[in-house]
């Protein structure tokens, strides 16, 4: 193991000593000072935890959130210098973490976080011009073989539980007390401007906007999704896609091809 290696575990693990060979410029104790660091360390990361995680943060509290975050620094140290992306793990290790497991709805919660964090610094994509979507939409031989290509800020979250009420409840926009956090709720999330915007869809909808992530074309994907929920309305959601400007192009079986 690299001297680098040893370093860096042994600042994430205090129960291991500090690394040979340390010095301090002052002739201070390099064990005291190695203390110091690595909490400062511990400290800066947990802050970073709870930045990216309001919401989750306010579901338990900051006591509970800040000894839970900490555990997680320590199984799951940075792998980037990148600290914005820092914790999408966080998800999976609530869902493992016992203390947690009266809130089954707070991993979701977190993975609705982290997708607001990946949408606000997604790459910025051209729209496509509403009149362009028009004329492709009208031609009736294509259209169940169109592919919808969507922002790359778009996100989808299909939860079993309210995630979108339960994040406006601590926005303010709605109250805690009415939300039943076991009705299941579909999030999009998209960033027409320079905010993320979260919006609660229908089932329908939530499913329709699954296929085209997955790459379907709108003739299956409108089957499937009518299939399943009778009361889809088509209309409605491409109407929202446009207004949010998230869909930047639409091609067909025939162009993928050239």
């Amino acid at each position: 193991m690299s001297a680098q290696q040893q370093f860096f575990e042994a600042l994430l693990d205090p129960g291991q000593a500090p690394p040979a060979g340390l010095s301090a410029w002052n002739a201070s104790d390099p064990a005291t000072r190695f203390a110091v660091y690595r909490n400062n360390v511990l400290v800066s990361l947990i802050d970073a935890l709870a930045d990216s995680y309001p919401v989750t943060q306010e579901l338990v509290g900051e006591e509970f959130f800040r000894a839970m975050a900490r555990l997680f620094v320590r199984a799951e140290p940075p792998r980037s210098p990148l600290l914005a992306f820092y914790g999408e793990a966080l998800a999976g290790f609530i869902e493992r973490f016992p203390p947690a497991a009266s809130l089954p709805y707070l991993a979701d919660v977190a993975r609705l976080e982290m997708l607001r964090v990946r949408a606000y610094h997604a790459a910025d994509a051209g729209q496509l011009p509403a009149g362009a979507i028009a004329q492709a939409l009208a031609d009736a031989e294509t259209l169940p073989d169109l592919r919808v290509g969507l922002h790359p800020a778009l996100r989808l979250l299909r939860s079993p539980y309210a995630v979108v009420s339960l994040w406006a409840a601590h926005q303010g926009i709605a109250e805690i007390s009415a939300v039943d956090p076991y009705q299941p709720e579909n999030a999009l999330l998209l960033r027409p401007h320079l905010d993320v915007e979260l919006i609660r869809l229908d089932p329908g909808a939530g499913a329709f906007v699954a296929h085209l992530l997955n790459g379907e074309t709108l003739g299956s994907s409108v089957e499937q999704v009518s299939l399943a929920h009778g009361d889809f309305d088509l209309g409605g959601i491409l109407a929202l896609l446009i207004r949010a400007r998230a869909i930047t192009s639409i091609t067909t079986a025939r162009e993928e091809h050239r």
